[in-house]
Order: structure tokens, then sequence, then C-alpha cells
């Protein structure tokens, strides 16, 4: 009878108790929030070749377009090479009066995307992939980046001595830029721009971006 009592009482007690989940860690939306293109970054904040191997350890676990998994990386710091990239680059093609990156804010760190096929849709794609899903990495890990497409390919090659072709940058380092976000409608400019030392980007509405938003009705029964 006192088992019953006591199992009675714990099942009420249980049952009244609100259940917290600690969460560790951020979000997916956490992190895209923070994922921005930086174009200055502290120079005082040396990136090393060990981060560098972190943020590319996240492509050994990607998906991959027929499962290919063609692409390979170089890994360029300030003391192994970064002074042969900085000048192969162009940042901010939106802003050319600003002439990016500002003396003193230059990155240091490099991570070269390279191919060992010929480029194509799917490589395409699996670029687009690791490129994210590094920037998302290093955000993790308190560091910002830039994907670079603007660079001089064979000179990069050539400076670097790749052996195969390189199809983008990722620049990584601690960002300097004041960047907001500016919802815009879908007909809107969407080019980024600076005023009183912002960085704002705008970005097409999240209800914009569905072709039949506001349809009613789910075929599974949902709200």
């Amino acid at each position: 009878m006192a088992d019953n009592y006591l199992e009675k009482r714990y099942e009420e007690t249980l049952g009244k108790e609100k259940i917290r989940v600690k969460r560790i860690g951020h979000t997916l939306d956490e992190l895209l929030m923070k994922s921005r293109s930086h174009r200055g970054y502290n120079k005082s904040y040396v990136v090393s070749h060990a981060e560098l191997e972190r943020i590319v350890g996240v492509c050994s676990k990607l998906p991959s377009g027929c499962n290919q998994q063609v692409l390979r990386y170089f890994l360029v710091t300030k003391d192994s090479g970064a002074e042969k990239v900085l000048p192969l680059i162009r940042m901010g093609a939106a802003l050319p009066e600003l002439h990016l990156p500002l003396p003193g804010t230059e990155p240091e760190a490099f991570i070269v995307c390279c191919t060992t096929v010929k480029e194509s849709k799917l490589v395409d794609i699996d670029l687009g992939i690791a490129l994210q899903s590094m920037a998302l990495k290093a955000v993790e890990m308190g560091l910002n980046t830039l994907m670079i497409g603007a660079f001089n390919k064979e000179k990069l090659q050539e400076a670097l001595n790749l052996p195969l072709e390189p199809l983008m940058i990722l620049a990584v380092g601690k960002g300097t830029d004041r960047i907001e976000l500016v919802p815009t409608e879908e007909d809107a400019p969407r080019a980024y721009y600076r005023k009183e030392g912002i960085h704002y980007v705008p970005k097409v509405k999240a209800e914009r971006l569905i072709i039949n938003a506001g349809t009613k009705g789910d075929p599974n029964g949902n709200q």
C-alpha cells in the first residue's frame, strides 16, 4: 500500500513539473544570421593552419552530387602565402569607391577551393554546399568569412603552385564589419551598401520567396 501511494505521488508530481531542456550551442538560424560576408578583418588575430583544417573538416560530412567528392582544398595562412593571394583577389565590387579591403584590414588566411575534374553543374552545386558549410563552421568557431570569386585564376595557380584548378577562395578571420540585413521587396535593388559605418545587405522577405505563399491547407492536416 505504501509502495502504491509513493508511486502515485511520484506520477502526480512528475506530471505537474515542466521539463526544461538546456540547449547547447547555436541554432541554425542563429549561425546563418552571424554568417555574414566580412570585407575587413582584425589583423591582431592570426588564424592558424589547424583552425583552417577544422573548417575544411566539415566537407568530409557533406552531400555530394553523384557522391563524386571532387573538391580539394589548399590552406593559406599569414605565414604560408597570404601575401601571394592578396594582390590577386578583388573585394567589394559593389563599392568600388572604397577600394576594399581598407588598409590594415586585409584577410590573411584563405581556403582555396579546387576541383579534380572539369567544372560542371554538379561541381558547382558541391562548391556552393561546401562554401556555405565552411562559413557556418567558421562562425561556430568565432570567426568570419568572405566567399571570393573575383580573382586571377591563372596567376593564383602559379603563385601557390596549385596542382588543381581553383574555383573559389574563402577568406577567414576575425571580421570587423558592422553588418545589418534589410528586408526588401522582390523588385527592389539588392546591391549592398554602406552608411555611417554600417554595411547593409538587402534580403528579399521570406514570404516573397515562396511562389504559392498564402495557400491554405495541408495534406497532413496541419494548420
